[in-house]
Order: structure tokens, then sequence, then C-alpha cells
């Protein structure tokens, strides 16, 4: 099998496995615990929250765990909307957010809350200056996320926080896509929230955290006893804390020497296509972009097309995000960015990391090209006028 959907889920590395195996078994103490086998369970997720610290540049005491990103981003947006319900009830959002945050968003919509959603250029970046001018008295909160799961566009972060922070409203970034891709500082980005998930970089799935800098309030998500510090209840996910926690430590050590053998492979595969495959379009900005994302519609297809043929080879990849996997409807981020919906139809997402080879870029360009083709000849549009 030739895996190319890593922005979908990674596989567990074996060293997150072996640090999160001891708390399957005979550490199964309960962290809130008062005797021996609890007070190692809550080491290890004290150890965890340290290690996410480091990866994020942030105090241990800034990092609350969760369930994964759609809890990190759920409880950062209603979080921050009913703290600041007396302050006012508009939030700013952009149209390529990932469903935990649209959905989020037209949730709050129907119990009273005013949400904008920011349009984004053609390569799918927020302009700062319509942000700008899209805040209000009364906007509590402005979530943007930082990288795009299906396109890999990295929006201006940094420049929002300032735009934030001029105007004094809370800034949260869903992160989920970046975090243990690439260098993060939550200080140097100024973000007051951040979302991330634990198996978007190689850690167990059903476990997330979000950051939550010192001196920002919001509303517990979870009511019940007094885990993370009265923020978040229910008893704590050892074993995937310790799984996250080892992850996060393996991703700040090794990430950008990943980052240079990764961005090279996508590189190639990029211009390997381009030079097999006619009328493509390729998705994303040209730069700013997650060096692991290659996004891209090939005319005149179907991406459901292209993804069972591919699989019917052995190489996985995704049309889009894997949340909205099961919808017949366009990618609404590709819609977004002013793709009609006949091309937005086709998109193809090759997601890599850290075990892809020369060989595995060698070998979706030997079948690809083939499958274009195939499916082309039975295409209606392909063939109209010809």
């Amino acid at each position: 099998m030739i895996y190319m959907d890593y922005n979908a889920t990674t596989p567990c590395d074996k060293r997150v496995l072996e640090a999160m195996l001891p708390y399957f078994g005979d550490e199964f103490g309960n962290p809130s615990s008062l005797y021996q086998s609890a007070r190692t369970a809550k080491k290890a997720v004290e150890k965890a929250r340290a290690d996410i610290a480091v990866l994020l540049g942030c105090a241990p005491e800034e990092i609350f765990f969760t369930s994964g990103g759609t809890e990190a981003d759920n409880w950062a947006i209603k979080g921050a909307a009913f703290q600041l319900k007396d302050k006012g009830r508009h939030i700013i959002t952009s149209r390529i957010e990932h469903h935990a945050v649209l959905n989020t968003c037209k949730s709050l919509e129907k119990v009273g809350y005013e949400v904008t959603y920011l349009p984004v250029d053609k390569y799918g970046v927020v302009d700062i200056e319509e942000l700008k001018n899209s805040v209000r008295k009364d906007t509590v909160l402005i979530t943007i996320m930082y990288a795009n799961n299906e396109i890999g566009t990295i929006q201006p972060v940094k420049e929002i926080a300032e735009t934030v922070k001029e105007k004094g409203v809370y800034f949260h970034t869903d992160a989920v896509q970046a975090a243990g891709k690439i260098p993060l500082s939550v200080k140097e980005l100024g973000a007051d929230m951040l979302s991330l998930s634990g198996h978007k970089f190689y850690g167990p799935k059903g476990v997330g955290a979000l950051y939550i800098k010192k001196g920002v309030k919001i509303a517990p998500f979870m009511y019940g006893g007094e885990q993370e510090k009265g923020k978040r209840a229910g008893t704590e996910n050892v074993p995937g804390i310790a799984g996250i926690g080892k992850a996060a430590e393996i991703a700040a050590k090794e990430m950008v020497e990943e980052e240079v053998r990764i961005k090279k492979l996508r590189d190639r595969l990029e211009a390997g296509i381009k030079d097999r495959i006619p009328e493509i379009v390729v998705n994303g900005h040209p730069e700013q972009r997650l060096y692991n994302t290659l996004n891209l519609c090939i005319k005149h297809i179907e991406g459901e097309g292209i993804l069972l043929h591919l699989d019917f080879e052995g190489i996985c990849a995704s049309s889009g995000s894997a949340c909205t996997s099961g919808s017949l409807e366009p990618s609404h981020v590709l819609l977004a960015i002013g793709l009609p919906h006949e091309i937005a139809h086709g998109s193809l997402r090759l997601s890599l990391g850290k075990h892809n080879t020369e060989q595995d870029v060698d070998r979706v360009l030997e079948v690809l090209p083939g499958i274009a083709s195939k499916l082309r000849e039975i295409s209606p549009f392909w063939n109209k006028g010809k």
C-alpha cells in the first residue's frame, strides 16, 4: 500500500505506541486519585502537557487536553462566545474553515449570534483589510485556521493576531494541520487560543489539546469534576495523553528535517503530474502552503472515480477533507477560491508524510496519467465538441 493521505490521519509512531502501552496495563491509575499508581498516571499527564508546551512555545499550564481537534475548536469558539455574551455576539471566521469551526459557528447563529464568513482570494488567503473592516464593537472572537486541510494554504496568522490585538478581540486559530508539521510559537503568533490534534502528527486518535493563553477566560465546554483545572471535566485519557505528548516530543526534534525531505517529494510529484497530464489546476498558494500537501483538479473527470482507480492500484488518497468524504457536493474550500462546480468535482488531494519514498512518487506518476486518460475517455465533458 502507498499511503498519501496524511492530512486525513497519520500512522501512530512506534515510539508513541511504546509510550502509551504501560497506561493500558499495569499503570492504569486515575490521575485524580492520591495513591502511588495514580501519581504515576498524573506524572505522565503532566509530562505530556510539558512536551506540548515545548512544541508550541508556551507554559505547560496553558495546555488543556481534549478528545481531539473538533472538541478543541468547539470549546474555543463556544467557550469564548458564552463567556463574552454580555460584551457582544458577533464572531468572524472564513469560508474555508474546517467543518468543526463552520458548523460550530452555525450552531451559535441558531441561538442569537451573528457570524461573518470572510471570503478568500484564489489561493485561499484571507484579506487583512477586509478582516479589519469586519470587526464591530460587538465582535468577541475571530477564528481563522492556520493552514487549510485541503489545499494547504497558510494564513497570515501573525498579521491577523496583530489586528485582533488592536481591536481587543479574542483570536483562535485551528492549527490541527500545522502543529507538529511546522514550527509554531504561540507567543510569536500572538494567538489567544490554538487547537491541535494528536493523530495529525503520528500520535493516537481521540486526543487533542487547546492552548489557552494565560489571562484569557472562556466558559467550560464540559461540566463534571475538577479535571484540567476545572475547565474540562472527565477522567483523563491517560494512554492517549501520554501518546500525544510523545508525538509532540518527537515532532519538536524531527519536523524540520522531515520538512526538507517531504517537500522535495511533494515538488517532484507536482512537477511530474503537470508534465504528464494536460488540463490540470493546482490549488492553494504556490509558496505559502504546507510542504506535504498537493491539491489539484483534473478537468473533466470526477474525483471519486480517480480515488477508486487509485485504490485499485493500492494508492490511498483523498478528494478533500476526510470529514466530508461521504458528501456528493464539491469541496466548499474549492468553491470558495472560485472554482466552478464542474472543475471542483475533479479534485485530488495527495498529502505526504514520513513514510513516503521516491518510489512511492514514481508509482503514482506511473499510474495516475493512465487513470486520468481512461476516465476522460468516458467523460461527456472531455469528449464534448470533439
